[in-house]
């Protein structure tokens, strides 16, 4: 695999979906990003500020007080805030990008159009080229929102389950 041919198809493949395409490309990267740093808080963060939290509850001496209360309900809270940390964007960007293909369609479409207002005729060779640049940004906007809508579903599940369990570790009394 050359980089140079590598870098070249990537070049053209753009050059065919239009401007559309590489707006797809840059929230596609932002969306992988995204999920990469919740899959490294995961990881490397989440254990030991779970096992911090943990350790500063069971130094507290009063565990019973409401003022007691308030400090475990801040410390859930804390891992709450943890974990659902950056959900709601990918969430967003995986809504976004089919919306994005969609753009991708009309600028192609108003192409065809173009082609057959200059043309002046409803010429299907001259058409073929606008409607193809249209069909490629729809497929890649729903590709890149299909690769990232497991993750969607699936962090703030995490998210949840990780927040219950801390909260049961934490306890009262």
């Amino acid at each position: 695999m050359n980089p140079i041919n590598v870098y070249n198809g990537l070049q053209e493949f753009l050059g065919v979906g239009g401007v559309v395409l590489f707006v797809i490309m840059i929230v596609t990267f932002a969306l992988w990003t995204f999920i990469l740093e919740r899959f490294a808080y995961y990881l490397f963060a989440h254990k030991p500020t779970k096992a911090r939290l943990k350790n500063e509850w069971e130094a507290r001496t009063d565990k019973t007080s409401w003022r007691a209360h308030a400090v475990r309900d801040e410390m859930v809270s804390q891992v709450k805030e943890r974990t659902d940390t950056n959900v709601g964007i990918i969430k967003t960007l995986v809504a976004l990008l089919p919306l994005l293909g969609l753009l991708g369609t009309v600028t192609g479409m108003i192409e065809v159009f173009d082609v057959m207002a200059l043309s002046g005729s409803s010429n299907a060779r001259l058409m073929a080229g606008g409607v193809f640049k249209a069909t490629i940004p729809t497929m890649a906007g729903m590709t890149a929102a299909l690769s990232g809508l497991y993750f969607s579903t699936v962090l703030p599940r995490w998210s949840t389950r990780e927040t219950a369990r801390f909260s049961d570790e934490l306890q009262v009394g």
